[in-house]
């Protein structure tokens, strides 16, 4: 809808939005995939306001109750409050840029709050879990050494699918222990490897070149075609390890990034610590992690106190 090609002269919607979707692009660095998402959310609003008479074309002829009644179509529709949130938060940032290219004179999302979230703690494996799906029995083939090198980057490393997915050979220093990361927000850091993170990774760049149909090829992980792995194919990838360790549950490569954080504070690290190794930009994010701690903490406290719950130190409920 949004598209501009082929067209020596795009309607001012087209014009608007392609504007809007540059400036994240380049001010705020956000990814192809968010940004898909934010041309969506746009499409999204458009057809809810043609149903009503209502175009973007004219947006100053947008008004809060526009945008309420489309929240409220969208909770009807029994869309997630994440997701009702992220298609807010693309509406208020596209009438704030229309503010700064004076293209209308008021903002109808301004004074409109997210929905409350539901609080919602990160899943994640136990040790022995995460140490099961490390030791997957694989083929020592290419393949084999390359899923492996994976999934020790997601477990060992804390890094987000996207991140491990993303990475360049040159952005790998196996001698020194470290991988240069680009995180949200194009923001690089620094991400130590675990010792069997940089054996297994030497061991895979030793047979990288199985996959390689482009010589210029720069993408650390290759799928069987030579290019760059996807989320996608990564995501089945740790699945599939996941049910060679005879693991029970679906496991999706953020859950490994979630163990990554759980057994680092379980062990004793610093919270400030662990916000910078997963990239976090706020601890508060982090701190979604402290309430798996506390469980581990009231039940030792249950156990061995004096002063804990009586009846034969009954171990207290979960709480619901």
């Amino acid at each position: 809808m949004f598209s501009t090609r082929g067209s020596a002269s795009p309607p001012p919607l087209a014009e608007i939005c392609q504007g809007f979707l540059a400036h994240l692009a380049a001010e705020k660095g956000f990814s192809a995939a968010t940004l898909a998402a934010y041309e969506n959310d746009l499409r999204l609003f458009t057809g809810y306001l043609g149903g009503r008479g209502v175009s973007l074309e004219e947006p100053e002829t947008v008004t809060k109750e526009h945008v309420r009644g489309f929240l409220a179509e969208l909770h009807r529709r029994g869309l997630k409050k994440s997701s009702v949130a992220r298609k807010l938060s693309a509406l208020r940032s596209f009438f704030r840029f229309l503010l700064r290219q004076r293209l209308v004179e008021s903002d109808p999302v301004r004074g409109l709050s997210n929905p409350k979230q539901e609080k919602r703690h990160p899943r994640a494996l136990n040790v022995d879990q995460a140490i099961g799906l490390m030791e997957a029995k694989l083929p020592p083939d290419p393949e084999g050494l390359r899923d492996l090198a994976l999934a020790e980057l997601l477990y060992g490393s804390g890094l987000r699918i996207s991140e491990a997915v993303g990475l360049d050979v040159h952005d790998l220093d196996t001698s020194s222990g470290v991988a240069r990361v680009t995180g949200k927000g194009s923001k690089e850091r620094l991400a130590p490897l675990s010792d069997a993170a940089r054996t297994r990774l030497d061991r895979y760049l030793a047979q990288r070149h199985a996959f390689v149909a482009d010589p210029l090829e720069k993408a650390l992980f290759l799928g069987r075609q030579g290019k760059r792995l996807n989320r996608r194919q990564a995501a089945r990838i740790v699945d599939h390890l996941a049910k060679l360790a005879g693991l029970p549950q679906h496991v999706h490569p953020h859950m490994l990034r979630h163990s990554f954080a759980t057994h680092m504070l379980e062990a004793g690290a610093d919270l400030r610590d662990i916000q910078e190794l997963l990239g976090h930009e706020r601890i508060s994010t982090t701190q979604r992690y402290t309430h798996l701690n506390l469980q581990q903490i009231m039940a030792v406290y249950d156990k061995a106190h004096p002063r804990a719950s009586s009846e034969e130190k009954k171990p207290r409920e979960k709480e619901k």
